[in-house]
């Protein structure tokens, strides 16, 4: 059973994907198993992007001094 790649880990492959894409001196056949990899790499970092979104939370004080949670809407934080 393969080990399962980093983010970081995968990041690096499918940016070496495309540059070995980008030479265009691969065969034909190799070109397609390679964009098959990188359409899976780029599926499974989009999945973890939007995971790590869904965990991002702003964290602000009340007028109290308490501090809250607040999940993240993407936007500018207002101090």
């Amino acid at each position: 059973m393969p080990k399962k790649q980093t983010f970081e880990q995968a990041m690096a492959r499918l940016e070496e994907i495309v540059r070995l894409l980008e030479k265009g001196d691969a065969p034909l056949e190799e070109s397609m198993s390679l964009f098959e990899e990188g359409a899976k790499l780029a599926a499974q970092l989009g999945t973890q992007l939007d995971k790590a979104e869904q965990k991002v939370s702003l964290m602000t004080a009340d007028a109290q001094g308490r501090v809250t949670e607040q999940p993240f809407d993407g936007g500018e934080a207002s101090v």
